[in-house]
C-alpha cells in the first residue's frame, strides 16, 4: 500500500508540474544488446567480450535479457532500490523494429507495472530514409507502446527521448524537410488515434545553443566531457556539473537531469583516446555525482520538474552500469536509493 501510495503522489506531482523536496521521479536506460545472434546487435555473442572484465560479470550470469525471469528480476531491483521508471534504448532500421526482445520480456514480466517504461530511440544509424519510413516508426510506435498503460507519462503524455536531435535533423534535411516537421507530423498522428500528445525528449550533448526544434525537454544518453574527452570520472562529472549549467534554461522547455556512472569502453574496443576508459566511478564517487543532481533538481525545480535519467542500468560494454554484479553486488542501486528515495544510509 505504501508503494502504491508513493506512486499515485509521484503521478499527481508530474502532471501539476511541481514537487516536494523529497519527490523525485529517476530513470535507467537499459540497453538490450545481451543476447545471442541478434541483429544489429554489437557482437554475434556480445558476453564474450565480457568475460575478459570479471568484474563485469552481473548478478545473474552472463544472462539472455529477452528472458522473462531475467526482466522480471531486474525491475523487481529497480523498484526496490527507487528507480520509478526504466528507458529501453530502442532501434529502427530498414523499415522495422530490430532488438525488441527485452521490450517483449518486460510486457511478459508480472514486475512490470512496478517500473513503468519509456523509449529511447537510438538514431544513430541511417533512419529514417523518408518521411514515409519515420511516419511507419511513429505509427509502430502509436500500435505496440502507447496505449499501454505501463507507459511512463509527463504530465499524462507518453515519454519518447531521442538520442540525437541533430542528426535526425541532418537526415530529415536529405528528404527535403526538419526535425520540427516530422514530431509535428508525429502528434497529428498521435491525435488522429485519440491519443495524448507525445512528450519527446532531445538530447542535447554539450552544445549548450542547441535548439529543441519542437521538443518538449531536454536531456541526454551521456555526455564524454566539456572540451575535451574526460580522463577521470572526477573530469567527467565535473564537466557533467558545467553542462548542467549550459542547458538549464536555454530552450525554454523542462531539463531531465542526466547522471553517469562513468564510462571505460575498452570491452567494445576502446575509446578513440584510451585516457577517456579511465572514466569509472567508484560508490563514493557516484554517490557525490547523485547527490550534486539532486541539489540541482532542488535548486532549479521548476525547469526539471526533479526528473532525472542514469545511464545505465546495463551498459556493460561501455562501462556504465548499476545492475548488480557479482563483484560489487548492489553497490550502486544502494547509493541511487539512499540519495533520491530518503533511505538511511
Amino acid at each position: 500500500m505504501k508503494a502504491y501510495l508513493t506512486w499515485i503522489t509521484l503521478a499527481f506531482t508530474l502532471m501539476s508540474g511541481s514537487a516536494s523536496s523529497q519527490s523525485y521521479s529517476i530513470g535507467v536506460y537499459y540497453f538490450p544488446g545481451w543476447r545471442t545472434g541478434q541483429k544489429a546487435a554489437p557482437a554475434t555473442e556480445p558476453w564474450q567480450r565480457l568475460k575478459a572484465f570479471k568484474e563485469r560479470e552481473p548478478m545473474l550470469g552472463w544472462y539472455d535479457d529477452g528472458a522473462v525471469d531475467v526482466m522480471n528480476q531486474q525491475l523487481g531491483w529497480m523498484h526496490d532500490y527507487g528507480l520509478t521508471y526504466v528507458a529501453f534504448d530502442w532501434y529502427w532500421g530498414g523499415g522495422k523494429v530490430h532488438l525488441e526482445h527485452g521490450l517483449r520480456a518486460y510486457f511478459a514480466a508480472a514486475n512490470r507495472s512496478k517500473v513503468p517504461f519509456a523509449l529511447l530511440w537510438a538514431n544513430h544509424d541511417e533512419a529514417p530514409t523518408s518521411a514515409a519510413d519515420f511516419e511507419a516508426m511513429v505509427r509502430y510506435w502509436i500500435d505496440n507502446y502507447f496505449r499501454r498503460t505501463e507507459m511512463f507519462k509527463v504530465d499524462g503524455r507518453p515519454v519518447v527521448f531521442i538520442l540525437d536531435h541533430q542528426h535526425l535533423n541532418n537526415r530529415a534535411k536529405r528528404f527535403g524537410t526538419d526535425a520540427a516537421t516530422l514530431l509535428g507530423k508525429a502528434q497529428e498522428m498521435a491525435k488522429a488515434a485519440k491519443l495524448p500528445p507525445i512528450f519527446f525528449v532531445g538530447s542535447t550533448f554539450n552544445n549548450p545553443k542547441a535548439s529543441t526544434l519542437g521538443y518538449d525537454a531536454t536531456s541526454t544518453y551521456n555526455y564524454h566531457g566539456l572540451h575535451r574527452p574526460s580522463r577521470s570520472y572526477a573530469e567527467l562529472t565535473s564537466d557533467y556539473r558545467k553542462i548542467w549549467q549550459f542547458q538549464m534554461g536555454r530552450h525554454g522547455v523542462p531539463y531531465i537531469v542526466p547522471m553517469t556512472q562513468g564510462w571505460d569502453r575498452r570491452p567494445w574496443g576502446g575509446s578513440k583516446d584510451p585516457e577517456h576508459d579511465r572514466s569509472g566511478g567508484d560508490l563514493a564517487t557516484f554517490e557525490s555525482h547523485l547527490r550534486a543532481a539532486r541539489d540541482f533538481m532542488d535548486a532549479n525545480p521548476s525547469q526539471t520538474r526533479r526528473l532525472g535519467v542514469i545511464c545505465c542500468w546495463n551498459e556493460f560494454g561501455e562501462g556504465s552500469y548499476i545492475e548488480p554484479t557479482k563483484a560489487g553486488g548492489f553497490g550502486y542501486l544502494e547509493k541511487v536509493r539512499d540519495v533520491f528515495a530518503g533511505h538511511p544510509k
